[in-house]
């Protein structure tokens, strides 16, 4: 007996590769193939947004600060500015370093936007998932979370949506109040999710006198955590010549312990007295400032002491994204 030839799927409509949408694993895929969508379209997809992005907020203002907010600050805010000014009925869009219920974003009753940056994301260029979100939420109706979900691939970033001349100014705040403008009538399971927050949060401030360097208290000693924009290799070269000539430190009983890296950038980590507050971090964070930028000018090859300087430095790094 003859098989049967598979019908013709001529008289379907095809959808080009552009305009492919997202859709589950096992679902069929929107081009008509007949097969899963893991199997068809969905193979370059998951390729795509599983390639990490190592800088993800390279060419947006304070990068450094973005950075710091991912990885170091418990709770900050800023306000954002989007390119082409903001959508009709939403009188502001503010990034949270994290929301009540882990929520990626937030649609108030008043129409205002809050976007979280500490949260999972799915893909490996978190400004695509964080631009995704935004979108999301901005489009969301007033008074609803905004719930996580696979990004499609081709999505924009946060550069594309947000100005690049605007200022980014982070507001570091003592606990998590910020959540709920009126948290006497906040409802029981955001009560209890702030209630922890606040509970958890290490005491954090911002210093004034230089960029994205961040104090904060921890029980044994405090610490002052930098980000730092400059390249790796030049900067660890820095570094090196700085603790060799012993002019690493910020002061009497403070030592540069190591660093470790975030979304591409460095941070250097020191120790402090536990009777050292951000105050008085000022003064010598920006006489250090000085003394990196003259080591950050030299080409002269490294001594023997600033090798092995190097190499200690090295040892003590800690890669976090």
């Amino acid at each position: 007996m003859a098989k049967k030839r598979p019908q013709s799927k001529a008289g379907k409509p095809q959808l080009k590769d552009g305009e492919i949408p997202v859709v589950g694993a096992r679902e069929p895929c929107p081009c008509g193939s007949g097969r899963r969508y893991k199997a068809c379209h969905g193979r370059a997809a998951a390729q795509a947004v599983t390639e990490l992005v190592q800088r993800p907020f390279e060419g947006l203002p304070g990068e450094c600060d973005w950075v710091a907010l991912r990885e170091l600050v418990p709770a900050a805010t800023v306000a954002l500015t989007l390119k082409g000014g903001l959508p009709e009925g939403v009188p502001s869009v503010t990034l949270a370093t994290v929301l009540p219920m882990a929520w990626p974003a937030l649609r108030r009753d008043d129409g205002s936007v809050l976007l979280a940056l500490q949260n999972d994301t799915s893909s490996g260029d978190l400004s695509r998932d964080l631009a995704d979100t935004l979108q999301r939420a901005l489009e969301a109706e007033p008074g609803s979370p905004v719930t996580a979900r696979r990004v499609p691939a081709d999505g924009p970033r946060l550069q594309d949506l947000l100005a690049p001349d605007a200022a980014f100014e982070p507001v570091v705040h003592p606990g998590f109040e910020f959540w709920v403008p009126d948290s006497e009538n906040a409802a029981p399971e955001v009560s209890a999710s702030l209630e922890r927050a606040n509970a958890a949060a290490i005491p954090t401030t911002r210093l004034t006198g230089v960029d994205a360097a961040y104090w904060c208290e921890t029980p044994e000693k405090n610490h002052l955590r930098w980000v730092m924009p400059h390249p790796e290799e030049q900067l660890l070269d820095a570094l090196a010549r700085l603790h060799a000539a012993g002019a690493s430190s910020l002061g009497e009983g403070t030592r540069l312990v190591g660093s470790f890296r975030a979304h591409g950038l460095m941070v250097p980590v020191w120790d402090l007295p536990s009777s050292m507050g951000a105050q008085d971090c000022e003064k010598p964070a920006a006489q250090f400032a000085e003394r990196l930028t003259d080591a950050l000018a030299s080409d002269a090859p490294l001594t023997g002491d600033e090798r092995r300087a190097r190499g200690g430095l090295t040892n003590r790094q800690v890669t976090l994204s």
